[in-house]
This record gives C-alpha cells, sequence and structure tokens, in this order.
C-alpha cells in the first residue's frame, strides 16, 4: 500500500513528504522534532516541523484517524475553538514492508499550554476556577453547535491566555459527533463526564504535590456543572416581557453581546392577549467581539482580547479631533481604527522584544502592556504615559511572564 497524504491545503503533502513516515513516531530523530510541552493521551504525539510550520503529529489507526481529521475540519468550518487539521496520513510502512499506523497532523496551537504544564508551579486557585470557566464556556460553544464531545476534560483541551482569562481549545475529538441538535441527556452526559474526569485529573494533580491546597478536586470539579448550568440558561432561556417593555429585549441582546456572544436568529411572540412579548434567543453565535475588531481592523484575536482591545481603540477615536460620530465630514471608524492599528497598536507590539513577544500573540502582547500601564498610573496617582509602560514592561515583566502561579513574578490581579 503506497503512501497517501490527504491534507486541507494543496501545497502541504509536498513539505509533509520530508517527515520520516517509516519509522514508528517513537523513534523520530531530534532534528525534525521541537521541544514543546504534551499533554497525556493515549496516543504516541509528537511535535514537528515541516517547512515553517510546527506540527502536532499523532499516531492512530486510520479509520479513526480519517474519522477525527473531518470531525476537526467541520468544527473548523462552525467556527469552533479546536486545533487546525492539517492532514491524515495513512499507507506507512517500515524499512522491513511491516504496517504502521496512520497519523494524524494538526497545526500547533501558538502560546497554548496543556493543563498539566501550567500546574508545574502551584497556581492560585483563582487562575483554576478561569481554567475551569473556559472549559464550561468551551462545552456550550460545542453543545450549541451539536457537538457531542464524549469525552470533556482537562486533558482533552488546550488553554492560551485571553487578556484576563483564558480560553479553552478542544485537541481530540476522537469521541464526538455531531448532530443537528442534542438532546438534554447527550448533553447531561457530557456534563458528567467532564466532573468525574476534571475531579480525576485534579486528584491526580494534589498526589504529585502540583495542586494549591485550599484547592479541593471534587467541589472544583463540580463547579464545572453549574457555570455550565448558567451560561447554558443565559443562552437558551425564553423570556416574556410585558408589551410596552421592549426595550427589555435589546437589553436581554446586550447582556448576551456582553458574554461574547451574538444572537444571529430570534423568535417574538405576542400573547393571546397582546399584553406580553415571548423573545426565544434561536441561534447564538460566539466570537461577538472578536468579528467586531476584525471588521474594523483586521486584528484577529480571542474574544476577551478583542473586547479589551476594542475598549482601548474607543477611548482613543473620542480623543482624536476628526472624531464626531453622527457627522458626515468626520472620519469614520474604520478610517480611525486603520490610524490605530498604525500608530498605536502596531508600535506597541514591535517595541516589545521579538524574542519576548514571540511567546505570545500580538493580542496578548498589547493586553498585557495596557494592564501593566494601568498598574504603574495607579501606583503613580497619575498616567504614566505608553512609553513609559512599554519601557517597564520590557524591563520588569515580560522576561519573567508565565501563566498566573504562586512561583509567577511578572503577574499582577486585575
Amino acid at each position: 500500500m503506497a503512501l497517501q497524504i490527504s491534507a486541507t491545503n494543496p501545497e502541504q503533502p509536498a513539505v509533509l513528504l520530508d517527515l520520516p513516515w517509516s519509522l514508528p513516531l517513537e523513534e523520530w530523530p531530534d532534528d525534525c522534532l521541537v521541544a514543546l510541552p504534551r499533554g497525556i493521551s493515549r496516543h504516541v504525539v509528537r511535535f514537528a516541523e515541516a517547512g515553517s510550520e510546527v506540527l502536532a503529529v499523532k499516531e492512530i489507526a486510520e479509520r479513526p484517524a480519517v474519522r477525527e481529521f473531518g470531525l476537526l475540519r467541520d468544527l473548523h468550518r462552525l467556527g469552533i475553538p479546536a486545533v487546525d487539521p492539517v492532514a491524515v496520513v495513512t499507507g506507512r510502512v517500515d524499512a522491513d514492508g511491516r504496517p504502521l499506523e496512520s497519523a494524524l497532523i494538526t497545526r500547533h496551537l501558538k502560546g497554548s499550554l496543556p493543563y498539566r504544564s501550567m500546574f508545574e508551579s502551584t497556581m492560585r486557585p483563582s487562575t483554576v476556577k478561569r481554567l475551569m470557566d473556559a472549559l464550561a464556556v468551551l462545552l456550550v460553544r460545542l453543545h450549541l453547535t451539536g457537538f457531542a464531545w464524549g469525552d470533556c476534560s482537562l486533558s482533552n483541551a488546550l488553554f492560551r491566555r485571553d487578556a484576563g482569562a483564558y480560553a479553552a481549545y478542544l485537541v481530540d475529538a476522537e469521541t464526538g459527533q455531531i448532530q443537528p441538535t442534542l438532546s438534554r441527556g447527550q448533553r447531561d452526559y457530557d456534563i458528567e463526564l467532564a466532573r468525574v474526569n476534571i475531579a480525576g485529573e485534579l486528584m491526580d494533580l494534589e498526589a504529585s504535590g502540583s495542586l494549591h491546597p485550599s484547592v479541593d478536586p471534587v467541589p472544583f470539579g463540580a463547579a464545572i456543572v453549574r457555570r455550565y448550568e448558567d451560561l447554558w440558561h443565559e443562552l437558551t432561556r425564553e423570556s416574556v416581557y410585558p408589551v410596552d417593555k421592549g426595550h427589555y429585549i435589546d437589553r436581554r441582546i446586550r447582556r448576551l453581546n456582553e458574554l461574547g456572544f451574538d444572537v444571529a436568529e430570534m423568535q417574538i411572540e405576542r400573547s393571546p392577549v397582546g399584553d406580553t412579548v415571548t423573545f426565544l434567543p434561536k441561534v447564538v453565535d460566539a466570537g461577538h467581539h472578536q468579528r467586531q475588531l476584525l471588521r474594523l481592523t483586521g486584528l484577529d484575536a480571542e474574544e476577551n482580547q478583542a473586547r479589551r482591545l476594542l475598549n482601548d481603540l474607543e477611548s482613543w477615536m473620542a480623543g482624536q479631533d476628526d472624531y464626531a460620530p453622527g457627522d458626515p465630514l468626520g472620519a469614520r471608524p474604520e478610517v480611525l481604527a486603520h490610524r490605530w492599528v498604525r500608530d498605536v497598536f502596531r508600535p506597541t507590539v514591535r517595541a516589545v522584544p521579538l524574542e519576548l513577544r514571540s511567546r505570545t500573540d500580538a493580542a496578548q502582547t498589547y493586553h498585557e502592556v495596557l494592564e501593566h500601564r494601568w498598574y504603574l498610573s495607579e501606583r503613580a496617582g497619575k498616567d504614566v504615559g505608553r512609553d513609559a509602560a512599554i519601557e517597564d514592561y520590557v524591563a520588569h515583566i515580560a522576561p519573567c511572564s508565565e501563566p498566573d502561579s504562586v512561583a509567577g513574578t511578572g503577574a499582577h490581579e486585575a
């Protein structure tokens, strides 16, 4: 059987051919591998360099590899935070012609970490809670699109900094399935699995001495259930308002926007006697601030990062002489946003040395500089300015930046 590479990009197979597919993944030479933190997996996983990209290669049987590749492509099309599928490699044989397992290839998610790497230094309970919140948001987003995960856990997700919070990405879709809608029982099954898996994972950390003494694994495992239920209720509940309180509907939509979700479709019905209206958001899409920032500036960021950058953009625009909302002679928001990217955002990010800012994405770097400017200004009792904030950030914060932990010297709680 000949080696076959099925890729999302027609140019990808030529680059992938250079990797040593005739060797079991465990025996790949160091010169083609990249040393990055790996989470726990039932399969052999390695990070490899192919061209200018870093790829995650997972050895797995052909049928589940092809199935998971298709599911990841579906999730990518639906805009769900998940690792980006690159290719499936089948027909592998060793030098003696003996068959080897197939390989699923995904793109390394820059700036992301598996949860065990984040616990190498004991994390604050507040940070553990933010990880649980991120995983709950991911599970809600999956369920809204009809995806039953079947194995929700900390191990099957990656986490990236997202302003003061974290964003969770699905990294293992092997047990998942997509349906038009999920029943309550299907959602409950995922939630219960998440509770049990997370409690078990935290117990493992506790046994190894990596868990903060104040973190009790069982209550923290149960916390994701409450967070999930609260968010699901807010996004899907049916509301009944007096007919003369139509602005309540606008207030509900704004509340959903603040949570990072857009109402793409809604159902509004008047009661038989005409004294009340019933409002039900039919389709709720995540990434409200992401899309707004992308439309205005062309910058692609996580949801909380986007919210923070939009706030800074709006404050900056308000101080511009040609900013006049509603005035046809004033500069349009798109024009001002472009100027903000050119004159404020990019110079700020580029002022941070490349070796420091390359650890994370540009939006997170900008957010951290903003947070540090706020911290210094509060301490000084006046605005210290952008240049002073950048200089102090580069000198004292960026070199020792790490996920919030007891040992983290550069973290400031907002």
